[in-house]
């Protein structure tokens, strides 16, 4: 990948790469940079939605309007019925002469409604009639399922505080629209004696109509969009509400999209142009980069590669009509190669020196950890006393033969002495058992050593190991190397298989161990450490040692294995982690290490390469 960058400090002019380079990027940007924010960003997108958005709200609010018409038509017809002295007089004193003149056929054709009602103010019914206007027949089912359904509506509250409203009522597959208005005086005066209630049945045809586009009623939408869109076409659903404020059927239409579409059609119209504009711009980039960059880039890198083949660092010709950034790279790059070859040959011949060294400081690293648990092993012994003084011991004996020692008494010298007897035989068993971690400890030296002549001079030969045994007996070499550390380790017990060099996966193992035992001491001396091994579906198996020490900086991750880092300032050396890295990476595995911060402990992660069967297993597994 080829960077460009601007160096500062430095005049650009036209005869130079990067002057070159900028004015056509420049003159082409400025370009398409203009054309593509007319046509895209302050144009199409913003305008067309605006307008949809603008053409859906008109469509709402002349359907509600509609809507809202249609139900004020019959709220006025039942306005005059309830400001009226005979509708006053009548819901005291019904008669028929009343009931002929004003609920006939004829009369409630004139008003244009389906149903009329008078109920009286506890809402007990005086007069109900509906009359079906395709038979002229009254049809007693809608007038008593409208009659239960104005019962349970809230009239005053449709009235909202006046003396009339209207609202939607569905009944059963029916949708009408209800007018209802409070019985007074003609002049208005006059305590109300009840409702007039008159309904007016609403089609789908009569819908379509009003709104004069194709539209219905649906009785049965659950949807609850106000709007649904496709490619070409939008439905617009309008919730027609009742007395409660509810939906009780919704008013659906369907219309074109053709602002939408009109905006598609500029829009591609847009992508065409800037198709056209972008292709031009890298027709122009690429012929300009192709002359100016690439080709010379090109020589460079057939040079390069033919260096990288044959191992010879001879110069790269230069081409003397060129005096911009490309020429001086070449002549960089020349002066990189004499460099390169003077600091070959003083490389080959301090790279023996520097690998015999290395490897050195290497080996006495790990000898140091292995010899660890020697030290304190023996000063431990040497500090230890007898756990029951000897002159004591023969004081209670003396006693104990005496013959004018009392019976108690000499049962009290014999359970001391017992006592005192068991003491010394445990104090030999753990003598005994430090002797063998010892012992161990000194024969790990021993491999170290014996197998560091053969390790420095061929790549390190791979076997079958049991980890959690290499595990277990590092844990128990450490668990004396802690200087007085209380450290209590977890590790599996069964038995994972790697492959690795046993005596330098030991090596590698007891350098994390002991570098987790340290970090234990300088949190405060107490701490725990965990062993997990995990075998993963690829073939590997990964080793987690995590310890609850000091821990460290996330931010110093990088530098861990680099020869000589330290992460304690008071602490000198810096080889185990960068020779363990090593190590590991000969054995065709990785190490890494990750912490959470300072005083949140560290976790060491090995990743080793699974026996044969052990990867054909998970495969199968898989």
């Amino acid at each position: 990948m080829i960077r460009l960058r601007a160096v500062t400090g430095r005049r650009l002019s036209f005869a130079s790469l990067g002057g070159k380079l900028l004015l056509i990027l420049a003159s082409v940007g400025l370009v398409g940079s203009i054309a593509l924010t007319v046509l895209l960003a302050a144009v199409i997108t913003p305008s067309f939605s605006a307008l949809e958005r603008q053409a859906i709200d008109g469509h709402v609010q002349r359907t509600r309007a509609a809507l809202s018409d249609f139900a004020a038509k019959v709220e006025s017809s039942v306005r005059d019925y309830g400001d009226w002295n005979a509708s006053y007089d009548y819901i005291v004193n019904p008669t028929r002469a009343f009931e002929q003149e004003s609920f006939s056929p004829l009369a409630m054709a004139n008003l244009d409604v389906d149903a009329m009602a008078y109920l009286r103010p506890d809402r007990s019914l005086v007069i109900a009639r509906w009359i079906d206007p395709r038979s002229g027949r009254e049809n007693d089912t809608l007038r008593d399922a409208m009659v239960r359904a104005i019962r349970q509506a809230p009239l005053d509250g449709a009235m909202k505080g006046g003396n009339s409203g209207h609202f939607y009522l569905r009944l059963g597959k029916i949708v009408a629209a209800v007018g209802v208005a409070k019985i007074r005086k003609s002049d208005g005066s006059g305590s109300p004696r009840g409702y007039v209630v008159m309904a007016r049945r609403i089609t789908s045809a009569q819908l379509a109509k009003l709104l004069q586009v194709p539209a219905r009623l649906d009785l049965g939408s659950k949807d609850g969009r106000l709007v649904t869109t496709s490619s070409t076409m939008m439905q617009i659903a309008v919730p027609v509400t009742g007395a409660e404020g509810k939906p009780v059927a919704v008013a659906s239409f369907v219309v074109p999209r053709d602002v939408s579409q009109l905006g598609r059609h500029m829009l591609w119209l847009a992508v065409l142009g800037s198709t056209i504009l972008l292709a031009l711009v890298l027709a122009v980039l690429s012929r300009a980069f192709s002359l100016l960059v690439l080709k010379p880039l090109g020589r460079v890198e057939g040079h390069m590669q033919r260096v990288r083949n044959s191992g010879s660092l001879t110069v790269l010709p230069q081409d003397g009509a060129r005096h911009d950034e490309i020429a001086s790279l070449g002549r960089s790059f020349n002066s990189m190669l004499v460099q390169l070859k003077e600091l070959r040959e003083q490389v080959e011949a301090q790279g023996f020196e520097l690998g015999r060294s290395e490897s050195a400081v290497a080996v006495m690293h790990n000898v140091r950890n292995a010899l660890n648990p020697v030290s304190t092993i023996l000063s431990t012994g040497i500090g230890q006393t007898a756990p029951v003084e000897r002159a004591l011991i023969e004081r209670a004996l003396t006693e104990l033969v005496a013959a004018e020692t009392a019976p108690d008494r000499r049962e009290k010298l014999a359970t001391f002495i017992a006592a005192a007897f068991e003491a010394e035989e445990r104090q030999r068993e753990d003598r005994s058992g430090q002797l063998q971690v010892g012992r161990d400890a000194m024969r790990q030296v021993l491999e170290i050593i014996g197998a560091q002549q053969q390790l420095a001079h061929e790549r390190p030969p791979l076997d079958e190991c049991d980890a959690t045994q290499i595990i277990a007996q590092n844990a128990t070499i450490a668990r004396h190397s802690g200087k007085g550390a209380s450290i209590a380790f977890n590790f599996p017990a069964k038995k994972h298989y790697v492959m690795a060099n046993r005596v330098l996966l030991s090596q590698v193992v007891g350098n994390l161990f002991s570098n987790a035992a340290e970090a234990i001491c300088a949190a405060g001396g107490s701490g725990s450490i965990n062993v997990t091994i995990t075998e993963t579906h690829n073939g590997r198996v990964e080793i987690a040692i995590h310890d609850t020490g000091e821990g460290f900086d996330p931010g110093a991750t990088p530098q861990l294995f680099q020869r000589g880092f330290s992460t304690r300032e008071h602490k000198s050396g810096g080889f185990g982690l960068h020779w363990c890295a090593n190590s590991v990476a000969a054995m065709e595995g990785s190490l890494s290490l990750e912490s959470d911060g300072v005083g949140r402990g560290a976790t060491a992660r090995l990743v080793l390469r699974a026996p044969a069967r052990e990867a054909a297993k998970t495969d199968l597994a898989a």
